[in-house]
């Protein structure tokens, strides 16, 4: 539950068109110990203010010339899809309160004012509000978290085949191509099982940052799980475009790792499948490159290959076996 400062600390907006109420209110809500007031006699003023602010709580008069307060409301709406209007309604009318109600209003308060009912009614709604701002953040985190490895922080395969779709669709509607790039890690079980999974992590969070530093911002890099990673390229116009970048790959992830007193070295192996040359279909691309893979793999590791093209890139130059690691002391 939010504590009695954060709701003291809450933002809220007065709304009437008489200086004489917004001063009462204000004064009520300085004394009370309310830190972080504003107003407007200006009902058309709301809704920009609430976009810039966010407000915690709108204490809104219904009766104003122009804008009355219920059709700042329904504009509030059009902000507050799906959420959680902050509308405590200020009203002289019994009739209008259950047309406040309906209209999206949490509460009301009557004119002229009850102070206790005034101090009751508006931190029971900054409670709800603050409450409600909790969970919505936690569910987003929670929705991040569903989306993206827990280990890298890259896009897990979840968010990868949306990534790719969109690829797809923008490669589609630009007339251009789009590439997969499927690696998987040569020689990293051999440092899991030498030295252990946190061993193991360590590379894997190496293996993520040297594959961002060496891809364009608007390329995907995401993980699968282990030590296969995907990369998405989206408005290439020819496999050439997609083996420039995978070299730059095979080349970043042979050089050492260092971790404490140990020097670690890997190389990666790497597939790629072009849309639409190859297929035009997310499922049937990730088949194409994971075949070319294999074919990397089988043609010595440490190279990327393309379906029709022979594998491409160096012998791996420093394990003595392959798949293997060197392990050399680092001072």
């Amino acid at each position: 539950m939010p504590s009695r400062q954060e709701i003291l600390n809450a933002k809220i907006l007065v709304v009437d068109d008489s200086p004489d109420n917004i001063e009462l209110m204000e004064e009520i809500l300085r004394e009370e110990g309310y830190a972080n007031v504003s107003s407007t006699m200006e009902p058309e003023q709301v809704c920009p203010l609430h976009r810039e602010h966010n407000y915690d709580l709108i204490l809104l008069d219904l009766q104003m010339p122009g804008l009355n307060g219920f059709q700042v409301m329904k504009s509030l709406k059009e902000i507050e899809k799906g959420g959680y209007l902050p509308v405590l309604a200020l009203t002289a009318q019994p009739s209008f309160k259950i047309a406040a109600l309906e209209a999206g209003a949490r509460d009301f308060i009557s004119k002229p004012f009850d102070l206790l009912e005034v101090h009751k009614r508006i931190h029971n709604m900054l409670e709800v509000r603050l409450l409600y701002k909790e969970l919505a953040q936690y569910s987003r985190a929670q929705q991040e978290l569903a989306l993206h490895d827990a280990l890298t922080g890259l896009p897990n395969r979840r968010l990868l085949e949306d990534r790719i779709e969109t690829a797809l669709q923008h490669a589609n509607r630009s007339h251009a191509k789009a590439a997969i790039m499927y690696l998987d890690l040569d020689g990293f079980k051999a440092i899991n099982d030498t030295y252990g999974h946190a061993y193991g992590d360590e590379i894997l969070k190496m293996v993520s940052q040297r594959l961002l530093a060496s891809s364009r911002k608007e390329d995907t890099v995401a993980r699968l799980g282990g030590d296969e990673f995907m990369v998405v390229l989206g408005d290439i116009h020819s496999l050439a475009d997609a083996q420039g970048p995978a070299a730059k790959l095979v080349d970043a992830l042979v050089e050492p790792f260092f971790i404490n007193d140990l020097t670690l070295r890997l190389s990666t192996s790497i597939g790629i499948s072009i849309y639409p040359d190859d297929a035009e279909s997310v499922d049937a691309l990730i088949s194409i490159a994971d075949y070319a893979l294999y074919e990397a793999k089988r043609a010595g590791k440490n190279r990327y290959c393309s379906t029709g093209t022979a594998p491409t890139g160096a012998a791996v130059k420093t394990p003595a076996k392959q798949g293997v690691p060197e392990l050399v002391p680092h001072r």
